[in-house]
C-alpha cells in the first residue's frame, strides 16, 4: 500500500472515530508479548494523531489510555460500538 493511500485511510479512521466522541466503546489492544488489553471506556478526546479513552476501573480508579490511528489501521487496536455491538472500523486487509 502506498503512503498516500495510508494517509487517506488514517484520515478516514480519524474522522470515523471522531464521530464517536463521548460514547462508550470496547477497546481491544494488542500490546505485544501476548499481552492483550480488553476494556470498555468513553472516548473523551480526539487529537490529530491519537485518541484518548477513559476507563473506569476497580475501586473507582480512572485511567486514560491513548491510542494512535495507525494502530487501528494495522489492526493492533480494535474498537467496538457497545450499543450496536459491531466493530467501528474494519481494516482494509480483512476484505
Amino acid at each position: 500500500m502506498e503512503i498516500e493511500q495510508q494517509a487517506m485511510l488514517v484520515d478516514t479512521i480519524h474522522s470515523t472515530i471522531a464521530s464517536y466522541e463521548g460514547q462508550r466503546l470496547r477497546v481491544r489492544a494488542n500490546m505485544g508479548r501476548s499481552k492483550i488489553i480488553d476494556c470498555e471506556g468513553i472516548l473523551t478526546q480526539v487529537h490529530p494523531s491519537l485518541f484518548i479513552v477513559e476507563v473506569h476501573g476497580k475501586r473507582g480508579r480512572v485511567s486514560r489510555q491513548s491510542y494512535q490511528y495507525v494502530d487501528v489501521l494495522t489492526g493492533m487496536v480494535e474498537l467496538t460500538d457497545i450499543e450496536k455491538n459491531e466493530k467501528i472500523f474494519e481494516p482494509p486487509f480483512d476484505n
